[in-house]
């Protein structure tokens, strides 16, 4: 059994190593989860107490997922709204287990953008048909976009899904077609790689490299994942600390995605008391600004 150990933070002490979703080890860094909580929107005082209790709990060994229940467990006592957005990037990958819901997700993210869009269509390539994920388009442009989900929290998408998003975008270049979307025929614009997680650094590399435009949770530095969920406000109702697993299930299995798409009366529907529903209809004000 690990044995407690004192943070990597106090310079005299050893470090505490903590097991990462992909098993690797790494020194804990307190930093690091004190500018987590404060991106959640955390107050001074709070992030202190999440700070000490999550120091007290530290033992060599421990899981990234223990640290993080262990904070997220202490935030929902002190703030139910900063406790729904520290735990967004985890609420990604619940829109689970099959990547529709994503899609959803990632068509919503380009309407805000004001595209028009389209999910699941079969496009034709140079060489074979590929199923696109989302269809968007404007006045200026045509896109095409690879939804990569990952409903295993820590997974990255790597260079061999860059590689093949690449492939699939050229094909569909090189077929030379032109397209009617939106009663306007055009030619591909672009293509786009998008991902609930993080992106390895080859993947990064590589997509940088042949100008593949890709988004992922921390990927690039400005609008990224978490940018443009904040800043559009498109949180995904499955952050909500207030709503159980089966109601989350429930509403997942009506096509719900967004918090703002959730009304009194569907939460009512889905047999959520009154108490219940100003709860979570308060949450959803407080963590969306709505």
């Amino acid at each position: 059994m690990p044995t407690p150990a004192t943070s990597s933070s106090t310079p005299s002490a050893e470090p505490i190593y903590i097991k990462k979703a992909d098993g690797t080890l790494e020194p804990f860094d307190l930093a690091k989860l004190t500018e987590s909580l404060e991106n959640s929107g955390s107050s001074v005082a709070i992030a202190k107490r999440v700070v000490e209790h999550v120091s007290q709990e530290l033992v060599n060994g421990m899981s990234s997922a223990e640290i993080y229940r262990h904070a997220f467990e202490v935030l929902r006592r002190e703030s139910m709204p900063t406790a729904s957005r520290y735990s967004l990037r985890r609420a990604l990958a619940e829109l689970g287990p099959n990547g529709f819901p994503f899609e959803k997700f990632v068509a919503d993210i380009f309407k805000v953008w004001k595209y028009e869009t389209l999910t699941d269509q079969m496009v034709k390539g140079a060489c074979v048909e590929h199923e696109t994920d989302v269809v968007a388009w404007n006045n200026e442009k045509l896109v095409m976009v690879e939804a990569k989900f990952h409903n295993e929290f820590g997974l990255k998408s790597d260079l061999k899904v860059a590689l093949y998003v690449k492939a699939r975008i050229d094909d569909i270049l090189n077929a030379g077609a032109i397209f009617d979307y939106g009663g306007k025929r055009r030619a591909l614009s672009e293509g786009w790689l998008i991902t609930n997680t993080k992106f390895t650094e080859q993947a990064i590399k590589y997509g940088s490299c042949v100008g593949l435009k890709m988004v992922g949770w921390n990927y690039p530095a400005q609008g990224n994942l978490h940018d443009i969920i904040t800043e559009s406000k498109l949180h995904p109702f499955t952050c909500l600390a207030t709503l159980s697993n089966v109601h989350k299930k429930n509403l997942l299995e009506r096509g719900v995605i967004l918090c703002k798409e959730i009304t009194p009366k569907i939460l009512q529907e889905n047999g959520i008391d009154e108490a219940g529903i100003t709860a979570v209809m308060g949450e959803i004000g407080e963590v969306c600004g709505m």
